[in-house]
């Protein structure tokens, strides 16, 4: 996602060691390594400095496999008695997921909102609705795949399917689109029936064919949500042609 800020995240570590040496070894591979290219979008620290949640933007990403995730969501569990720390995090294409995924762990909602100015805001009342849904429901998706497009056109796809195997369109397509010039982004969502017709539109929107997404069910739309990595039913669609 687009921004303008530059703040590096405040771990508050000082004085703290990893519980173990796999939690140590686990800290610099996903966190520490790429740490001088995180920038901190939100984050929140609870009163008793035992939990802290980070929404945060990886810029080392942008120059590594296309379409990659740019969005690291961190929770840092700290004993303050002890003086050790261990950690969760994951990697999501769209802030609202990342939300979710911290929302889910515990931290406040209201907490993890992105200010006004951070990134690009929502073009209508239906993209601010759908986020609204992504942030408070992060339990009923899986996510398979994404692919994010950081040139323009700006445009991040995402694929879901449902954990509840009733459920009439199990699987989800999310579209965001990025206007650089307004600094606004509208969201879709799409509903399958089956992951062949879900990756058919996946395929065509990335092949330059300028398909609608097909409406997702009103009995579906209740339950959309952003869902939480997972290792898909089957295998995922490639993220774009020739990638």
């Amino acid at each position: 996602m687009p921004t303008d800020s530059t703040d590096s995240p405040d771990f508050r570590l000082v004085g703290y060691r990893a519980a173990t040496d796999r939690v140590e070894d686990q800290f610099w591979q996903h966190i520490g390594i790429e740490e001088d290219q995180l920038t901190a979008l939100v984050e929140h620290h609870a009163e008793d400095g035992e939990h802290s949640f980070y929404l945060m933007h990886n810029g080392a990403v942008t120059w590594g496999i296309p379409g990659e995730p740019q969005l690291v969501a961190l929770y840092l569990q700290r004993d303050t008695g002890a003086r050790t720390f261990r950690f969760d995090h994951a990697a999501f294409a769209l802030p609202a997921m990342a939300q979710s995924w911290l929302i889910a762990r515990g931290c406040p909602e209201e907490e993890i909102l992105l200010a006004d100015g951070m990134g690009t805001a929502p073009a209508d009342q239906a993209t601010r609705a759908l986020e609204r849904r992504l942030r408070r429901d992060g339990d009923q998706f899986a996510l398979l795949t994404s692919y994010t497009h950081d040139t323009t056109p700006m445009e991040i796809t995402v694929l879901l399917r449902a954990l509840d195997e009733k459920a009439p369109m199990p699987f989800r397509i999310l579209l965001e689109e990025a206007d650089l010039t307004a600094r606004t982004h509208i969201l879709r969502e799409g509903g399958f029936a089956t992951f062949e017709a879900a990756t058919r539109w996946w395929e065509a929107h990335w092949s330059g064919e300028a398909i609608p997404l097909p409406p997702a069910t009103p009995a579906a739309r209740r339950a959309t949500a952003a869902g939480v990595p997972a290792p898909p039913a089957r295998p995922a669609p490639s993220r774009r042609p020739g990638h």
